[in-house]
């Protein structure tokens, strides 16, 4: 049976020793960033509802729902709110997401420093872009955004940072 282990040497590509984190960690950190963003988001929208339903009472009972699930438009505005939410996160925190925080990855530049505010934000907006999500498959693990903006994300303890 032929070893199919991939090492740590796979994923070094640069000469300052810099690591990319595995695609297993590239996921692991969009599902807890994702599932954050909608905790916050859901949070928000029913804070906003009480607030509109305190000071103005008829448009809430205006609104209408329908069974249709949710209209295009708002799929787009959740889609950027996201964008903004990653902009922010990694703006704030350096190339750090709580997914990022919780898996010991963080988003740097080439070089291995750090990122600035409107680097985070363009990597943010990146993810907007239909389909980039599936762009991070493959091995070693490359999206969209870290291709547009000149970054990647690295594995913290294995690249010693």
């Amino acid at each position: 049976m032929e070893n199919t282990e991939i090492t740590t040497a796979e994923f070094t590509d640069f000469d300052n020793g810099l690591v990319r984190a595995s695609s297993g960690q590239r996921i692991a950190n969009y599902l807890i960033d994702i599932v954050i963003f909608y905790i916050l988001f859901i949070i928000v929208v029913f804070l906003a509802g009480i607030v509109l339903a305190i000071v103005s009472p008829s448009t809430i009972e205006n609104l209408e729902f329908n069974d249709s699930g949710f209209h295009l438009g708002a799929r787009l505005l959740i889609i950027l709110f996201y964008a903004l939410y990653m902009g922010i996160m990694e703006g704030a925190f350096k190339g750090y997401s709580i997914g990022k925080l919780i898996t010991g990855t963080r988003a740097v530049n080439l070089d291995g420093s750090a990122i600035s505010v409107s680097t985070a934000f363009v990597r943010g907006f990146s993810r907007a872009v239909p389909f980039c999500v599936l762009s991070a498959f493959g091995t070693p693990c490359n999206p969209w955004q870290d291709r547009w903006t000149d970054t990647l994300v690295i594995d913290k303890k294995s690249s010693g940072r």
